[in-house]
């Protein structure tokens, strides 16, 4: 071991090899590269400027978490609450500004793909696979098109795994701070990246690249990691850790579904090069001349497995995808039996067309709801419709909460303006859950009306404001939920829509009066729910 602290390469066969790569390392195809990124933005750019849909429901959190911003005190890692106040300062509140940033995001997943070709080696056919890997992924789609943390978190799984393909071609200690600092990034978007980081501890167990641990450099970065995340992990701390609650109710409501047939299988829908990936992972756990790599063919292998275990979401790996295309990609490339090689190749390619063209209107919000419900059908693809806990929709879930929003708020509205002064001074707005109550908080100051409250999740920590809650418009909360607490309840209106998720297809507008308590004594005995 050397006193600088880098370890010394474990054999003269992995020296050799890491020089071998490091002279193997073709330019990177520029042009090809541009075209896919400007395919992948316009895709993003253009369904948000002329999409049938609006906003999701979870995207109404994430601004509600912004205007709530207190960056040591949220039950939720904050990162996605912050760039929603740096977005909406900066650009409108449209469906084109507020998701841009992610669209640019998302986009960089494909550029990291190319990059990891290059690095292993990978010429023109190669970077170019890769880069189309991403962009013919169902998954990497869907993900860059909402204004959630699922896309930056993807992106900071896939630097992270970048950055440890460079620390195993250069042996260049510092590979572990930038790999720490995405990680703090990582913490402060959402805590999955605890699974990265324990992923890669394991795979450094297994592989020569141990050798690591006895210096200080991956424990620096792990330090580096944790100082970035602190927010996320103060806010669990003050706040008596929600995080573990939300778990909670997630295993109960979602992932007792998810079995690990369900996980796997579920893989090639939401990946078009998923057999790229599965050859990616190959070479790199078992090529020989890439044995200095093992490292992340092991990360990407142990986190697959630790999800698999835990029953976690299929899409949750989606993260491991890029950097494995690049490596499969390569592998493609040098794949060079006569008339075969050439044939697997661009029939994988062609596949990978056929699914990008086929599966476009389910991972966008491209088609109309009744027209994309006839080409689910007429596809055979009703499953897509089927809900995270089970039930059939007749569009895709993602796409059924983006409707009947702005509706609701402008029901809500009419409620509100329609009662005398002396009651409209005094009403607060009670929502059943913070999709009503977000859209209500971001639709609501164009139509005149108070903030919502609720007692739902992240909702709860925002409080029940000032009033105490002598009127009360209740949105979508039904009689008997409010029965306990009004003294008379009158049903003013109902919002429908077809398309819409089931709770918001039919909302009830009703409203309380004569209240048993006010709002501030009823508050916490209501924390906790959902």
């Amino acid at each position: 071991m050397s006193f600088s602290g880098t370890p010394e390469p474990a054999t003269e066969s992995d020296r050799d090899t890491s020089s071998r790569n490091e002279d193997e390392r073709l330019p990177l195809a520029i042009g090809i590269l541009a075209t896919l990124v400007c395919a992948k933005l316009a895709l993003h750019l253009l369904t948000n400027a002329f999409s049938p849909y609006e906003f999701h429901r979870d995207e109404f959190l994430y601004f509600a978490m912004g205007e709530h911003l207190r960056l040591w005190h949220m039950d939720f890692p904050p990162f996605i609450a912050m760039l929603s106040e740096i977005t909406q300062a900066f650009l409108d509140d449209s469906l084109f500004g507020i998701r841009l940033p992610i669209a640019l995001f998302s986009t960089l997943l494909l550029v990291f793909a190319a990059l990891s070709a290059q690095e292993l080696g990978g010429g023109r056919f190669a970077q170019a696979l890769a880069g189309f890997g991403v962009l013919a992924s169902v998954m990497f789609l869907r993900a860059g098109n909402l204004f959630q943390p699922v896309a930056l978190d993807q992106l900071w799984w896939t630097a992270g795994l970048f950055c440890l393909l460079k620390l195993c071609r250069t042996d260049n200690p510092r590979w572990w701070l930038l790999y720490g600092a995405l990680c703090g990034l990582g913490l402060l978007t959402k805590f999955s990246m605890l699974l990265f980081g324990f992923a890669t501890f394991a795979a450094l167990l297994v592989t020569p690249a141990r050798r690591w641990l006895v210096t200080p450099w991956p424990w620096l970065g792990a330090l580096i990691a944790f100082i970035i995340g602190s927010p996320s992990i103060v806010g669990q701390i003050s706040l008596g850790f929600p995080v573990l609650d939300q778990m909670s109710d997630l295993r109960g409501a979602q992932l007792a579904r998810v079995s690990a047939l369900s996980f796997v299988l579920e893989q090639p829908m939401l990946h078009g090069g998923f057999v790229v990936a599965v050859i990616g992972a190959a070479a790199l756990v078992f090529k020989r001349e890439w044995r200095p790599h093992r490292l992340v063919g092991w990360t990407c292998v142990a986190g697959f497995v630790t999800l698999v275990l835990l029953h976690g979401k299929s899409y949750y790996i989606a993260p491991i995808y890029p950097v494995l295309f690049g490596a499969g990609a390569v592998a493609l490339e040098r794949f060079r039996i006569p008339n075969v090689g050439t044939a697997v190749r661009w029939g994988i390619v062609g596949v990978m067309g056929l699914y990008f063209v086929v599966l476009l209107p389910i991972a966008l919000p491209i088609l109309p709801p009744a027209t994309l419900e006839r080409y689910l059908s007429t596809i055979g693809a009703q499953s897509a419709a089927t809900t995270n806990v089970g039930e059939q929709e007749r569009i895709p879930q993602d796409f059924a909460d983006m409707l009947n929003w702005k509706e609701q708020v402008k029901e809500v509205a009419a409620v509100y303006h329609a009662l005398p002064d002396t009651d409209r001074e005094r009403a607060v707005i009670f929502a059943s859950n913070y999709g009503e109550a977000g859209a209500i908080d971001f639709y609501g100051p164009r139509y005149g009306i108070p903030k919502a409250i609720a007692v739902v999740g992240t909702y709860w920590f925002f409080g029940p404001g000032d009033l105490p809650g002598d009127i009360v418009i209740l949105h979508g909360v039904g009689r008997d939920e409010a029965a306990d607490y009004c003294g008379t309840i009158e049903v003013v209106s109902t919002v429908t829509h077809p398309f819409a998720v089931e709770e918001e297809r039919d909302v009830v507008i009703s409203i309380c009066r004569e209240p048993r308590q006010t709002l501030q004594e009823l508050w916490p005995s209501m924390a906790g729910n959902n």
